[in-house]
């Protein structure tokens, strides 16, 4: 069950920060799996370009993790492949695919071109308003976000406010990115198959395009739009989230 009881979760947040400021990032997802004060934990995972360094410590960590990962149905036939192998190899037994409603899909986006004249409502039907579902139980969840890849990550924190009754994660934070190169080639982990193919950061096939020599890693994700986050944590700039009735609801501030 959650934790929460309707107090604000400001000074646990706080708290954990400073517990685990000097922690290693497999430090870090250890006690967030185990400490009390973080609660129902999930990791939410795309199976993309680097997901599988996440997905590798739960899987050594704590198999029986809750996997959320999303598929929109709009994904590169490669992603489902790699999805299903990851979780195979690794052993991870609690992988729960959320997609959207058939009945929402059917009304919003009958006929899969959605993304073509609106992206942020694509991204919220799709991705948004799911993964709010899907997290409803959950006090927390563990992201894969890091400061290296600029933008609204540049100041990321371990421990984040998200709602007032729950948290995100974020154990990679301040890795750069040979740190997650790193990981992956001691660990010998498998590689997305579209990483060699010049995706270095995959989402969605209809707005996901190869990246060029000196791009941003993710230059190919709505190239052409200003539009760089999906949604699940940024809409128009700011941390907010979608409510499962498509409501915006604004975080409060992070917790230094």
């Amino acid at each position: 069950m959650p934790l929460s009881d309707g107090t604000d979760i400001a000074p646990r947040v706080a708290g954990l920060n400073e517990r685990y400021r000097h922690h290693a990032a497999t430090a870090v997802m250890e006690r967030a799996l185990r400490d009390p004060d973080v609660g129902n934990v999930a990791l939410v995972s795309s199976f993309g370009a680097e997901s599988v360094v996440l997905l590798h410590m739960v899987s050594v960590i704590a198999p029986g993790t809750p996997v959320l990962f999303i598929d929109t149905q709009m994904l590169f036939p490669e992603t489902l492949a790699y999805q299903r192998d990851v979780a195979n190899k690794l052993g991870l037994t609690n992988v729960q695919v959320i997609q959207a409603d058939e009945a929402a899909i059917a009304r919003d986006d009958p006929d899969g071109t959605l993304h073509q004249y609106s992206t942020d409502a694509c991204c919220t039907l799709r991705k948004t308003v799911p993964l709010e579902n899907a997290l409803s139980g959950y006090d927390a969840w563990i992201t894969g976000r890091k400061r290296f890849q600029g933008g609204q990550r540049a100041a990321l924190d371990f421990f984040e406010i998200e709602t007032d009754s729950r948290m995100k994660i974020n154990p990679l934070a301040h890795w750069d990115k040979q740190d997650v190169q790193d990981y992956m080639v001691e660990n010998r982990l498998p590689r997305h198959p579209l990483v060699a193919q010049g995706y270095p950061s995959i989402g969605c096939a209809p707005c996901t395009s190869p990246v060029k020599p000196g791009e941003d890693e993710r230059a190919g994700r709505w190239r052409g739009a200003a539009k760089t986050e999906c949604g699940i944590h940024f809409i128009g700039g700011k941390a907010v989230r979608v409510n499962s009735e498509g409501q915006v609801i604004e975080n409060k501030e992070n917790v230094a």
